[in-house]
């Protein structure tokens, strides 16, 4: 495209901007004549400049070919190395592969949850964050030798304070090496380190006092309660109150330890949201997405859940393209134009969706091409604290114990579906 516009400029006397409108119209191949209209100007320009009328013909000719196929070609083989490089390091280095991902996001169709889960799918450990192991960007640690290949070593992948929702970079420039840092033995020696009560809630949320011994709901005690700060003589020494140890806090539900997950760090390696609803979509006869590769061509199925990615693409007529996902793995869904404007509202705000559809097997090609759609998101609402629990007493630490993202206005909607990603939308 460079070529042609500077032959457009040196041969036909072109300005830079009708050169750019002729580069613009050898992109858009799918449009037919588009270069057509620049045919004459670019002819009448190269003969004033001394040039055959045959010549400038062919070399218009050149210019509309290029137009009709020459701009796919260079994409798709320069998509088909990517595409190579990327599968190669995949294959073989799947733990490199994922932290290289994760380091280089946003970007692309999926969030971290996705790349992660896939990792372990495929062999590679994945470890929490961590105020003692984590730097700011994920990072390899070294497990065990590969069994497969002797000589090559694996990794687990170690996520980062990046993944922290509101943490930021500066705030945590003091935890970029773990390997030159001595080990904290309390929070308040993250204190003396300079970190802010700020940010310590923020990695309270995240779960990141493991190797101090503590869950998200005992860290967040001890850094509201424990706020004295002991200097001088009592510089690194417990502030703590001896009546306090005796206080034994509630220990979270697994449902709620992931929607706190996610409320924080937007993945959780503890288990899948779905999985704590799936007693109840089993009522509702909705199968696993594992479990669509055992049915037949053609039968009539119900899958659910979390939306990951909406495509219409320019060139569908109008055909939605739906990923969804639950503990099992992804489900690709097809919405025709017609059934997209009936559920419009329901496909574009739904986080957990339900489709009834017909199921279609092409080898290994599986999609249900839908025919009805069921928001869920309100669902979610039960991983957190059900109705039917025994009421507790909390005292005002307790309810500080909630993350901003958690606290909802009574009646709001959205409530929980508001902390899982809202689907990627591409058009």
């Amino acid at each position: 495209q460079e070529q042609a516009m500077k032959i457009a400029i040196v041969a036909a006397g072109f300005t830079p901007a009708e050169a750019d409108g002729l580069r613009r119209s050898m992109a858009t191949f799918k449009a037919q004549g588009m270069v057509t209209k620049y045919e004459q100007k670019l002819v009448d320009g190269m003969m004033k400049n001394g040039y055959s009328r045959e010549y400038a013909l062919r070399v218009f000719k050149q210019l509309e070919g290029f137009g009709s196929y020459g701009f796919p070609e260079s994409h798709a083989a320069s998509f088909a190395l990517l595409v190579y490089i990327s599968s190669w390091i995949k294959w073989y280095y799947p733990d490199i592969f994922c932290c290289a991902l994760l380091n280089s996001l946003p970007m692309g169709f999926y969030q971290p949850a996705q790349i992660v889960t896939d990792a372990r799918n495929h062999g590679v450990t994945v470890l929490p964050v961590d105020v003692n192991e984590s730097c700011w960007d994920n990072v390899l640690e070294a497990e065990s030798l590969n069994p497969e290949a002797q000589n090559q070593r694996r990794y687990a992948v170690r996520l980062g304070f990046r993944h922290v929702k509101g943490l930021q970079k500066e705030s945590m420039e003091s935890e970029s090496d773990p390997a030159n840092r001595k080990r904290f033995q309390s929070i308040n020696d993250l204190r003396e380190l300079g970190l802010t009560q700020s940010v310590l809630e923020k990695l309270a949320d995240a779960d990141a006092f493991n190797s101090l011994g503590m869950d998200r709901r005992e860290a967040l005690w001890e850094i509201s309660t424990g706020n004295d700060r002991p200097v001088a003589l009592f510089a690194g020494q417990s502030a703590a109150d001896p009546s306090e140890a005796a206080v034994v806090l509630p220990k979270m539900r697994p449902s709620e330890q992931v929607l706190f997950d996610y409320a924080s760090t937007s993945l959780s390696l503890k288990a899948h949201p779905v999985s704590f609803l799936r007693e109840k979509f089993s009522l509702l006869r909705v199968l696993p997405t594992k479990e669509l590769a055992s049915c037949r061509n053609g039968d009539m199925v119900k899958v659910a859940g979390l939306v990951l990615v909406r495509q219409r693409p320019g060139t569908a007529a109008g055909v939605c393209f739906i990923t969804i996902e639950d503990e099992t793995g992804v489900a690709n869904l097809v919405v025709w134009e017609i059934l997209f404007e009936k559920y419009r509202k329901q496909i574009l705000q739904s986080r957990l969706l339900m489709v009834e559809g017909k199921l279609q097997i092409e080898g290994e090609v599986i999609h249900v091409i839908v025919s009805q759609c069921t928001d869920c998101t309100r669902l979610l609402r039960h991983l957190s604290v059900t109705a039917d629990e025994a009421p507790r007493v909390l005292t005002r630490e307790d309810e500080k114990c909630i993350p901003t993202h958690l606290q909802k206005m009574p009646g709001r909607e959205g409530g929980q579906g508001d902390i899982f990603y809202k689907g990627r939308n591409f058009r």
